[in-house]
């Protein structure tokens, strides 16, 4: 590497690390789970409070079992893309299984909800064609329609009124695509779909939706955000992940009209160019989707640890965004103060990470807590005392 090109790197570097933005990486010697362990501290049981383990599947036994039967019936891996020799009868079950569940008429794998988004809006949509955005969605989606050659309209964050003037702007294009987060993952908000969907059909726009955070988590069967609002049919393409609440696993898919997955199918980039994702995860997958529709009592068991937390930090004197979803961020605001506040709960037993920017704002700095029906009241009691401590001790050393 070229000298001064490395010296260059090396200020970015340090100019990140000097900012309290920098992010480092905690390795765990145990499963995933609501108690993980890690290097040095494996005689602990360090409560894990910031994984995407909505449900507690990321370990569950049914889920490891379903993942073995796959392994020794259908092999490791693809070793190939989907069109040429990288698509077994299981990926097929699966996608079958997505859309029976989440309402849908077709659904595509990919190999993560990046790739979704990534291969979404490229193949929809020309310079004839308008995109209008939330302000706060996903990088994956801001990165697909870079990808695009349509033109790009933003509203802030659930702004319905403002989501209209875009609307109005993007008349007299050939195709309109409102794009939004299902669950903004920053700040634990759900999109106001009922509205979203009512300009659409005004102004004769299409719908889609990142569900990633929703699904397994929000509706009556855990469906997701349109289930949640009971907008099922009037959304045209639902994006999302089996890394979170199915199982924490790999892979993604986009679920929608019969039409638009078909094209996905022909022109979609990340699906033409990228290997199946592996049988151990659709097989895993698949019985997460069968836990789910069997019972709710994961979800259900989910709804009330999240309020219990909720209700734990509405007194700790933190600032603590509103809601009902398990994100439940705690407002630090300075990137100065939150380095030693996450630092502060892991020592005492805590796992969680402070997200600073450039994944939030500057100014914005937050701990991100989230819940899992995997975790007992005493965790949750444990988790809401040590931070409410904790964030006393460095406010009170200024």
């Amino acid at each position: 590497m070229i000298d001064d090109v490395r010296t260059e790197l090396d200020a970015e570097l340090a100019a990140i690390r000097e900012a309290g933005t920098f992010k480092g990486e905690r390795v765990l010697t145990s499963p995933q789970g609501p108690h993980v362990t890690m290097p040095g501290r494996e005689s602990e049981r360090i409560v894990n409070l910031c994984a995407n383990d909505y449900l507690g599947l990321a370990n569950h036994p049914e889920i490891m079992a379903a993942a073995h039967a796959a392994l020794e019936r259908w092999g490791y891996g693809m070793a190939s893309v989907r069109f040429i020799c990288g698509t077994q009868q299981i990926h097929k079950d699966l996608e079958a299984a997505l859309s029976a569940f989440l309402g849908t008429e077709d659904t595509i794998l990919y190999p993560s909800c990046f790739d979704a988004n990534g291969g979404l809006f490229e193949t929809l949509l020309t310079d004839e064609d308008a995109i209008v955005s939330d302000a706060l969605n996903h990088a994956s989606i801001i990165d697909g329609i870079r990808l695009s050659k349509a033109r790009r309209l933003r509203y802030a964050n659930g702004n319905m009124d403002e989501l209209e003037t875009r609307l109005r702007e993007a008349q007299g294009a050939r195709r309109v695509l409102i794009a939004t987060d299902g669950v903004f993952s920053m700040d634990g908000y759900v999109a106001n779909l009922p509205a979203v969907c009512d300009l659409a059909e005004r102004y004769g726009a299409m719908t889609m939706v990142d569900d990633s955070h929703a699904v397994g988590v929000l509706g009556a069967h855990g469906r997701g955000t349109p289930e949640h609002h009971d907008v099922v049919e009037r959304i045209d393409i639902v994006t999302g992940t089996l890394g979170k609440a199915l199982g924490g696993g790999a892979g993604g898919y986009t679920s929608g009209r019969r039409e638009i997955v078909a094209l996905l199918r022909q022109r979609s980039r990340p699906y033409l160019f990228s290997n199946a994702i592996t049988p151990v995860v659709a097989g895993a997958s698949l019985r997460a989707i069968e836990l789910l529709s069997d019972s709710t009592e994961l979800r259900d068991r989910l709804a009330s640890n999240t309020a219990l937390f909720r209700g734990l930090m509405d007194g700790s004197g933190l600032v603590v965004l509103p809601g009902t979803h398990p994100i439940v961020p705690l407002m630090i605001g300075d990137e100065q103060r939150l380095a030693p506040i996450a630092d502060g709960v892991f020592a005492a037993g805590l796992h969680v990470v402070g997200f600073s920017f450039p994944v939030v704002p500057l100014g914005t700095a937050r701990i991100r807590t989230q819940v899992s029906a995997a975790h007992t009241e005493d965790d949750l009691r444990f988790a809401a005392e040590t931070l409410t401590r904790v964030a006393g001790e460095v406010a009170a050393r200024g």
